[in-house]
């Protein structure tokens, strides 16, 4: 199983086109949080619909996995805690989202919501307790915030990370948690876009302007991942333990060759939700 992980789109455009065109070549796209941006002169409403619009084709073209982050929360729940209820509804175009634990093969995949106040909070720790009875061989969580105290979480002066985060990484021992929030981690000093925490392998892709996004592969089968931005591309063994830094991509894949044609609209053009 190939899986494509990006996070942090923050309504690009051109960065949506770009993974309509690229999912073809994955069993699976896991996108980490914060499809929409709030800061965005766009309005919000108007967002929604066009990143359903863009999920909607998404769906069609390989599984897909969505978890909210901090920019797409829409509404207050009827206790005043932030939540995405736009996310929640997804499910409907066969998109697993927030609250959702499911299988592919031996691996069980869980989908955690941001969570604004102690309810929403509650609720993962429930969610993680309740699949844990059923985990599998290999667990990957999928949290928009990474860890506290992790390179995947560092901005440069502060850690930006999730203190609960790592003592359900603790209790659970997961095989990978899959995050974003974080934009600048792998490309500022003592950031990455890998950590090990124990057992449990940690991604934070990170957020780049422009065609292509940043975006990491996990080659799942082989225990392989790749990460891919403008400045570098970098490749980890998940067999082996944690090491830095990670060591630049010698030997291309053939799907990488096909991303790079894909990332030249000239050769490529892009698909589109417009209209």
């Amino acid at each position: 199983m190939r899986a494509l992980v990006v996070a942090d789109l923050h309504y690009s455009l051109p960065q949506f086109d770009w993974l309509l065109a690229a999912a073809p070549e994955f069993d699976l796209v896991i996108f980490a949080g914060d499809a929409l941006d709030i800061g965005s002169i766009v309005d919000f409403r108007a967002q929604i619909l066009v990143v359903k619009k863009y999920l909607s084709l998404l769906s069609g073209l390989t599984r897909v996995i969505l978890c909210s982050g901090n920019h797409d929360l829409d509404e207050r729940s009827p206790e005043g805690e932030k939540i995405s209820r736009w996310v929640g509804e997804i499910s409907e175009l066969g998109i697993a989202c927030d609250g959702d634990s499911f299988a592919i093969g031996d691996t069980l995949f869980t989908v955690c919501p941001w969570w604004d106040g102690p309810l929403v909070k509650q609720r993962i720790e429930d969610q993680l307790r309740d699949a844990a009875a059923r985990r599998l061989p290999r667990w990957i969580w999928v949290h928009h915030a990474p860890p506290a105290n992790s390179p995947t979480s560092w901005g440069g002066k502060r850690f930006f990370g999730d203190v609960e985060l790592v003592q359900w990484i603790e209790r659970y021992r997961p095989s990978m948690v899959i995050s974003g929030h974080v934009h600048q981690s792998p490309f500022i000093p003592d950031g990455s876009w890998f950590d090990r925490l124990g057992d449990t392998w940690v991604f934070n892709a990170g957020l780049q302007p422009g065609r292509p996004p940043v975006y990491i592969v996990l080659d799942i089968d082989d225990g392989a991942a790749f990460w891919l931005s403008a400045e570098a591309g970098q490749s980890i063994d998940l067999k082996a333990p944690l090491k830095r830094p990670a060591a630049p991509i010698q030997i291309m894949p053939s799907w990488l060759t096909s991303l790079d044609r894909i990332a030249d609209p000239s050769l490529a053009p892009p698909a589109t939700a417009a209209g």
